[in-house]
């Protein structure tokens, strides 16, 4: 339980961490990057606008000379060609004054290929193009953003190693820290399961005299029905404080001191074989299919209990000359029990609830059968402990499932 809890508070708050750390990381390199881009989509519009001819065109137009007045080193870093072409897309001519590290050729094929994406603007390459349609045809400046875009990978790059050394100093430090945080709860925990132990133990000796009395008392007066009910409820009151310590003690972080590795089969056939003769003597129809050769590692008897749980109550709450199936069989490297009854629910949408302990979906229904509200609580505890995990569904409310997976 402890474990259990532990691990709980160590997941919750390193999915609190990281997602906070993951919203900076993505903030500052979103940012980072419309910043740049921006940027650079001012530079190529005025450098676009100012494109003349060849013969006519300057080495740097003035109206981009006067966005690089604020830095005169821009200027030097400045790289850029621009590619003429035809509204259908041929090259007229190639213009890269301004740049030697680019042929011709590679210049036409770059145009050709993001003409060919039908997007004005975008990155190809090392390079942030530009495109401008006119009467006269398509004009697409290529501007050289090498050093902008290693420079947005390494500020990525960066706050990645950043937020992941965080991350692991933040888990060393909750890991070390968790089981101080959670000590006040893990008290409250076992003072709760210290006063289930002992009012389990106050409440036998009591519950015993009134059901002894009982007995004695229907002797004498043989058939009174206050009597039996004083009997039934006695006998009700027993069953409801032994579930409650057993599942106390199945929170503990070490429920069972021995587990051994048993014939599962063996064991649910076993255990099975008393609730045919019980749901054929309530009008009931029971078929099961057990795997043979199956075999599970933990506590034969809590796994008995948990399929006499799950019997039970399919028996006590299936539709008049309903359907019980019993299974257990292997899937994949997990063993699988399911239990399933027809009936009938008006609701299915709170069927997890069930799990929970005194829930009940038809209390009126529930106290006529006697039960305590507390086995699928105990059901899904042993699964837990087990490694596995207890689940319920219901398509359309006329058969219900419940299965265990460990």
């Amino acid at each position: 339980m402890l474990k259990k809890i532990q691990r709980r508070f160590v997941l919750a708050a390193m999915a609190a961490f990281g997602l906070v750390m993951l919203l900076i990381i993505v903030g500052i390199n979103t940012a980072n990057y419309y910043k740049t881009t921006s940027m650079q989509d001012r530079l190529a519009k005025e450098l676009l606008s100012q494109e003349q001819t060849v013969q006519e065109r300057p080495k740097m137009p003035p109206r981009a000379r006067d966005i690089l007045k604020r830095d005169p080193e821009t200027a030097f870093m400045t790289r850029f060609f621009t590619v003429h072409c035809d509204t259908d897309g041929r090259v007229k001519e190639v213009l890269r004054d301004n740049i030697s590290s680019v042929d011709e050729q590679t210049a036409k094929e770059y145009a050709q290929a993001v003409f060919s994406r039908d997007r004005e603007k975008g990155y190809y390459k090392n390079y942030r193009y530009l495109m401008g349609r006119s009467e006269k045809g398509v004009s697409i400046l290529f501007l050289n953003s090498a050093i902008q875009l290693q420079s947005m990978r390494s500020l990525l790059l960066v706050s990645l190693a950043i937020g992941l050394f965080s991350l692991l100093t933040v888990f060393f430090l909750v890991l070390v820290f968790s089981r101080r945080a959670i000590r006040p709860y893990l008290k409250n925990l076992e003072q709760q399961k210290q006063f289930i132990t002992d009012a389990g133990h106050e409440l036998k000796t009591p519950i015993t005299s009134i059901a002894t009395s009982a007995d004695i008392a229907a002797m004498e007066h043989e058939g009174d029905e206050w009597i039996e009910n004083i009997r039934r409820q006695a006998a009700r009151l027993t069953k409801l404080v032994g579930d409650m310590v057993a599942l106390s003690r199945l929170d503990e972080e070490t429920p069972f001191l021995k587990k051994d590795r048993f014939s599962l089969s063996e064991a649910a056939w076993e255990i099975a074989e008393p609730f045919t003769q019980l749901a054929k003597a309530k009008g009931k129809h029971y078929g099961q299919q057990i795997e043979e050769d199956l075999t599970f590692f933990g506590d034969r008897d809590a796994i008995q209990r948990m399929i006499s749980i799950l019997l039970d109550n399919a028996i006590k709450y299936s539709d008049d000359g309903g359907e019980i199936r019993l299974q257990v069989y292997r899937r994949r490297s997990k063993v699988c029990i399911e239990v399933t009854n027809t009936c009938r629910l008006q609701d299915v949408s709170n069927l997890d609830r069930l799990f929970d302990r005194f829930y009940r979906l038809d209390e009126s229904r529930s106290t006529a059968t006697g039960g305590t509200g507390i086995g699928l609580s105990m059901v899904r505890a042993i699964a837990e402990t087990h490694g596995g995990k207890a689940t319920v569904q219901s398509a359309d409310g006329r058969e219900i499932c419940f299965r265990v997976i460990a």
